[in-house]
């Protein structure tokens, strides 16, 4: 049975036996944070200075599929550069919440890094960046108002992709990508995911675009509506 305490035992088991010295390893995921499903895995993130390059890999053990992460104590630092890039803070995030698996004296200082560096948000957009994703998200607006049929529904998720950046990123709040989407804005603010959603569900289900398009204009609004007349780039 997939239950929180056979996952860690499972995890416990999993990394003892491969690395059976390292510095530290942490549980982390769906899984830990109780949000488990049937196909739910085990996101391991381990440290062990033999390691010389740091790799991902997929796997099933005992019963389990297993998404393994595995870090020497310097090579991680490249990973949280290139997640804080993208805003989407991927690793630092499984640090933040994982469950310690094994501690040789280093799990305590790579959370409080993990955390204050979670804490901290993404790099502030500047004016140029917003008017440069505000012209973006206006054309896709536009995309999705003009197309009809089967077209309009990858217009419909580009839209809600660029949406969700738009509003998180302006906002200083880091990003997410799939289902990750609607856990940022829920992080951010509830009502405004909880409308997010319904938006989205209305259009997918009756395929009326009317309240996708007023989300956008209002989330547009702020910073002075939509934007094509006038916009360059590289000129």
């Amino acid at each position: 049975m997939k239950t929180l305490s056979n996952a860690v035992q499972t995890a416990k088991h999993l990394v003892f036996s491969k690395f059976p010295n390292c510095e530290a390893a942490f549980l982390a995921g769906s899984v830990v944070r109780g949000e488990a499903t049937a196909t739910s895995d085990l996101d391991i993130v381990v440290f062990d200075l033999s390691v010389s390059v740091s790799y991902r890999e997929s796997f099933f053990y005992a019963g389990w599929p297993v998404e393994w992460y595995v870090h020497n104590l310097k090579s991680y630092q490249s990973y949280y550069e290139s997640d804080c890039k993208r805003a989407r803070p991927s690793l630092p995030k499984m640090i933040s919440e994982g469950l310690v698996l094994q501690n040789n004296g280093v799990a305590d200082t790579l959370k409080v890094e993990a955390k204050a560096l979670l804490r901290s948000g993404p790099e502030k957009w500047g004016e140029e960046t917003i008017r440069v994703k505000r012209y973006f998200l206006t054309d896709v607006l536009e995309d999705f108002i003009g197309a009809t049929g089967g077209e309009e529904l990858f217009c419909a998720s580009a839209l809600a992709e660029k949406l969700h950046e738009f509003v998180l990123r302006t906002n200083g709040q880091w990003i997410g990508a799939s289902k990750w989407i609607v856990r940022a804005l829920r992080n951010y603010d509830s009502d405004l995911a909880t409308e997010f959603i319904t938006v989205f569900d209305h259009y997918y289900k009756t395929r009326e675009k009317e309240a996708v398009i007023k989300l956008v204009d209002q989330v547009l609004a702020p910073f002075g509506g939509r934007l094509f007349e006038g916009f360059s780039l590289g000129k």
